[in-house]
């Protein structure tokens, strides 16, 4: 019978985390202790050491997602643990849980087996805040917007025109569209508003695109909240409120450290998801540990058609990054359902159907290709995984050049993925022509078409009235000169999520765009994805539990 990821987690004997960060070089006067397991790391750490040289950069990114299970999380924890043991001086950089896919159906962000993140359970809950830090700040927005039009409103915002939207940590679908201010005149102006959940608030792109308080003041302040009655943009600083939301986020900003099942410092910070947002941890928790550690293992969300593509696109362009090699995670299960096998069917072997699924991982390789860097697959190990099939996987490893490695790292820890860590050594020392798929002076629609095309293996793109009425307008405005954030289902290539492995001969749909200034790029909203996930009929939540001595269980 295997324990389940909570009962490993909870057997772990935590080091305090003052030990765990000086095996990083990390004093205590850097930290800020919340508990013994958990600190925030200080700013001035990054600040004192900006001039060092960064260490290697490895990016963990897999195919797309499936019910089967990938472990991009896992692998990238297991991988860091098993650098660390073959003597690398090695960080891992994670983003934050969502507490909406915890109590949903997809889970949480912190590893699994004994390729883990701990404490799991403060982890995947309230951690240290941010989330909730994150909610107010942008909620505070959403209430000084509408106290100004119901105190005059000077701005002469157009109430039919507003961008800002209200949001919450928690799938609830009820909540996508809604009218405010309705009753007596008392309650406010009556208008049409809507919630996003935390993670796909722009304030959560501008923290993790932040480069300092200061940044992360201005970039605030840019933020669109609404237009007024003659389609003239308002923005946060308009409403003098940027100061107060930096306030509110002034320990939000701070990366936060806690520890692998092995001891191995982690810092985790941020979470936007990625296939609504841009999908990577803070800049600056992924700049301390280049700064720190000689190897930083960090991961981008979903698959490479989204975080890799963001995190190579957006993040590395704004923070100055250069990574040095990526790997691809992929399962046998996972590639056996892009192969057409039924969710319930994939503990049968079917080596026919799991080459047919490679279809999927050569795409996610042609598009790190792209980018110009060298890559490695890991085939992440499930108990079910018949010889027959682990052999037929890395034969067309094999037949068609691609790098591998297995990798065990669920049930063995650092140890199942020492060979992973050898050769990721080597491949970080091969030179690369990393640089990302397009010019940013390129005009909107050529960039959306690039990453369509590319990337999702598209023959072109389709874009609404609406769409094609809003890149008029910012290209009047001169918002056209920014990256490109595509949210699109994580579960296809396409923007249909029922189609599995590597889709042809079909078009992107792009329905809207949405300017995220403070942040510095375009949100290209394609196909049905939503900004406001919602539960499924038997949510997470139902099969959680905590008794009166407090030791929770039923979470993953």
């Amino acid at each position: 019978m295997f324990k389940t990821d909570l009962e490993i987690a909870q057997e772990c004997k935590l080091e305090h985390i003052r030990d765990v960060a000086a095996k990083i070089g990390i004093g205590e006067e850097d930290l800020e202790y919340y508990g013994n397991y958990k600190a925030k790391v200080s700013l001035d750490l990054l600040r004192r050491n900006e001039n060092k040289e960064d260490g290697k950069l490895i990016l963990v990114t897999a195919i797309n997602p499936t019910k089967a299970g990938e472990g991009k999380s896992t692998t990238t924890v297991g991988l860091g643990d098993a650098l660390n043991k073959i003597g690398k001086k090695t960080m891992i950089a994670l983003r934050e849980p969502s507490l909406g896919p915890v109590f949903g159906l997809k889970g949480g962000a912190a590893g699994g087996g004994y390729a883990q993140v701990v404490p799991m359970e403060d982890i995947n809950l309230h951690f240290t805040g941010d989330m909730h830090a994150i909610t107010t700040a942008n909620n505070l927005v959403s209430a000084c917007l509408d106290n100004h039009i119901h105190q005059g409103n000077e701005l002469d915002i157009d109430i039919e025109h507003v961008a800002w939207k209200r949001c919450l940590d928690m799938n609830d679908r009820t909540l996508r569209s809604i009218e405010i201010g309705q009753g007596p005149k008392a309650n406010g102006v009556e208008r049409h508003d809507g919630f996003n959940i935390t993670v796909a608030s722009e304030v959560m792109a501008v923290l993790c695109l932040s480069t300092s308080l200061m940044d992360l003041k201005r970039r605030l302040g840019e933020m669109l909240v609404a237009y007024n009655s003659k389609s003239e943009p308002i923005y946060v600083k308009d409403l003098k409120i940027e100061g107060a939301l930096a306030m509110v986020l002034k320990d939000a900003i701070k990366p936060n450290m806690v520890q692998t099942l092995e001891h191995n410092p982690v810092l985790i910070h941020g979470g936007p998801f990625a296939n609504i947002a841009h999908g990577c941890n803070s800049i600056l928790a992924t700049k301390t540990c280049l700064k720190l550690a000689d190897y930083t293992v960090t991961e981008a969300g979903f698959g490479a058609d989204l975080g890799a593509e963001k995190f190579l696109d957006i993040k590395c362009r704004f923070g100055g990054l250069k990574p040095n090699a990526v790997v691809i995670v992929a399962t046998i299960r996972a590639l056996k359902q892009h192969g057409g096998v039924a969710y319930e069917d994939l503990k049968e072997e079917n080596v026919d159907a799991m080459l047919e699924g490679c279809a999927n991982l050569a795409k996610h390789i042609d598009t790190v290709k792209h980018f110009g860097l060298p890559y490695i697959i890991a085939i992440n190990e499930f108990a079910t995984d018949t010889p027959s099939e682990v052999e037929a996987l890395q034969n067309w490893c094999k037949e068609h050049g691609h790098a591998m490695s297995l990798s065990q790292v669920w049930a063995k820890g650092g140890d199942g993925a020492i060979d992973l860590a050898n050769q990721l050594v080597e491949l970080c020392d091969q030179p690369n022509s990393y640089a990302p798929l397009y010019d940013v002076n390129d005009s909107i629609e050529h960039k959306i078409e690039t990453i369509a095309k590319v990337v999702y293996g598209a023959d072109g793109v389709d874009f609404t009235e609406e769409a094609q009425q809003q890149i008029a307008l910012y290209n009047t405005l001169g918002w056209d000169k920014m990256p490109i954030c595509m949210a699109k289902t994580q579960m296809s290539l396409s923007d249909n999520d029922k189609a599995y492995g590597a889709p042809i001969n079909f078009r992107i749909t792009v329905r809207e765009l949405r300017p995220s200034l403070g942040a510095g790029f375009i949100v290209a909203l394609t196909g049905k994805v939503l900004t406001m996930p919602g539960l499924p009929k038997a949510p997470a939540a139902l099969n959680m539990d905590i008794n009166e001595e407090g030791h929770i269980v039923g979470l993953f």
